[in-house]
């Protein structure tokens, strides 16, 4: 599918990152993972972002939401250079099979984020939470405190049951209450309820490359791992 859609809302994330919302006028049907091409209505120069929102919630908003990693100075790239509210933003998928099945209703899920690779993740754990019976666990790691995109939900998730692991794995204050390093088989120890979970791994691929076999340490079968590198 292809659209030209307007951009709604641009506001920052974090330092390093944007939230980008697109008014959404029509049916763009995708799930929970999948990602879009997006670049600058005309030009040719389209990347891959995932949709941080489940589709029932696009629809109810009229809106795709995507979240971008921006450079210090607040640059995202000439594929949505000088976007701004009101710019047209081409818009082609959904892309990608990482998603979360239509049913896991009474099983635990585990997921597993990288910086921006939250993004697919929280689609994901948005339409996970509206199925019975689901149990939920979400490690994320960020380079600093800073850069937890959605935090403020993601907490508020975990006064709802959500078992929620943050950890820095570069830059935090004393003040600084939760994890520092990187996610490793001792941390996932802690959220991996039983070895029929299903683990979603989404980030960097020095994550992605590392996180399934400490699963597998764990007793989690190769099968239940399905891994997204961003």
């Amino acid at each position: 599918m292809f659209l030209t859609l307007p951009v709604r809302e641009i506001r920052r994330a974090t330092p390093l990152s944007r939230i980008v919302r697109l008014s959404l006028d029509s049916a763009f049907e995708y799930e929970p993972g999948q990602s879009a091409l997006i670049g600058v209505h005309g030009q040719p120069d389209r990347r891959h972002y995932s949709l941080a929102t489940p589709p029932e919630q696009a629809a109810r908003e009229g809106a795709l939401e995507f979240l971008v990693r921006t450079d210090r100075d607040g640059g995202i790239g000439p594929h949505l250079d000088g976007i701004h509210r009101g710019s047209l933003v081409d818009v082609e998928g959904p892309v990608g099979r990482f998603v979360l099945p239509a049913s896991v209703s009474g099983r635990a899920c585990l997921f597993v984020a990288g910086g921006t690779g939250i993004a697919p993740i929280r689609a994901m754990l948005l339409r996970a939470s509206s199925m019975p019976g689901v149990t939920l666990g979400l490690a994320y790691s960020a380079r600093t405190s800073r850069e937890f995109a959605y935090l403020k939900e993601l907490q508020a998730m975990r006064r709802d049951a959500l078992r929620l692991l943050l950890t820095a794995t570069r830059e935090a204050p004393k003040s600084w209450k939760h994890d520092r390093g990187r996610i490793n088989q001792t941390r996932l120890a802690a959220l991996v309820e039983s070895p029929a979970t299903l683990c979603f791994v989404c980030g960097p691929p020095a994550l992605v490359e590392d996180v399934p076999q400490a699963l597998m340490n764990l007793g989690i079968d190769e099968g239940r791992i399905r891994t997204e590198i961003f």
